[in-house]
């Protein structure tokens, strides 16, 4: 079985178990709609590539790669809520709150938010991994990661700002957990001594990752991404393209992915998986 198979399957079964609790499962819905919805699974896949460069067996990783996938889906339910950017459509489907309504979707992205944590504890890891793996994973979606990036977001709507804060932002919105999933790979492979290289390449890896999205949301369409174009401009968002414009945003995409791949040279994790995730990251059109 393919690992993004395997990692599904363990999603669904972990969300599906919670439900045995209370029959009135329109959460447990509401979670497995967000969750299976499609997507790239690009931190989950991170956290296996860098598990598996590092020596670890794939299905070590799953655990870990199912938690920061959760926490990714909790993200983005209360981000299309309105009273956030307001997204009507996620992934080419309804919003969780627009198919659930907006109570049901808070609920949701809270309990992603715990199981994350439950499927960390849980697994058969031994505990000191465990531990470092929360550690990693809370700061990274905490208010000195995502959380804080995003309360950024929203203070810099309709205002200027530099390109020094922009990346201090974006380090945290979306950064963060594609960073914690580098550091939580090489966790689990046991290869602490990397931990500043894979820090340096999540980083470097979000910021790319970040810019390319900012540019799609210009230069994409609805089918290819499956949400409404043009809601940054909309919406007063700061981004990489109102302060650079496309061009430019196509030459630092380069550069942070050039930049990236450039620190994982001399270590277990300079693999043709993780280098061709970083190309195909920054070639993307979706």
């Amino acid at each position: 079985m393919k690992f993004l198979e395997k990692l599904n399957r363990e999603l669904k079964h972990a969300i599906s178990a919670e439900c045995e609790h209370y029959p009135e499962k329109t959460v447990i819905d509401a979670m497995l709609y967000s969750v299976l919805s499609g997507g790239k699974r690009v931190r989950g896949s991170l956290v296996r590539a860098f598990a598996v460069a590092g020596g670890a067996e794939e299905d070590e990783a799953i655990a870990a790669a199912a938690a920061i996938e959760m926490v990714h889906a909790y993200s983005l339910i209360h981000d299309d809520l309105p009273a956030m950017d307001n997204d009507d459509y996620r992934r080419g489907k309804p919003s969780c709150h627009k198919a659930f309504g907006e109570a049901t979707a808070i609920l949701a992205g809270d309990a992603l938010l715990t199981l994350a944590f439950k499927e960390i504890s849980t697994c058969s890891l031994p505990d000191s991994i465990k531990v470092k793996l929360i550690t990693s994973l809370s700061t990274a979606a905490g208010a000195a990661g995502m959380i804080g990036g995003q309360q950024a977001d929203i203070y810099f709507e309709n205002k200027k700002c530099s390109m020094q804060e922009l990346r201090r932002l974006q380090n945290g919105k979306t950064g963060a957990l594609i960073k914690a999933a580098c550091e939580m790979g090489v966790y689990i492979a046991e290869k602490d001594e990397f931990l500043q290289n894979a820090r340096a390449f999540g980083e470097h890896l979000g910021l790319s990752f970040q810019i390319r999205d900012d540019v799609l949301d210009v230069t994409g369409n609805f089918s290819a991404l499956g949400k409404k174009i043009g809601s940054d401009q909309e919406n007063g968002k700061s981004t990489f393209v109102s302060l650079l414009g496309v061009k430019e945003c196509e030459k630092l995409i380069e550069s942070e992915t050039c930049s990236a791949l450039y620190v994982l040279h001399s270590t277990p994790f300079w693999t043709d998986e993780i280098k061709n995730m970083a190309v195909n990251l920054k070639n993307r059109n979706a």
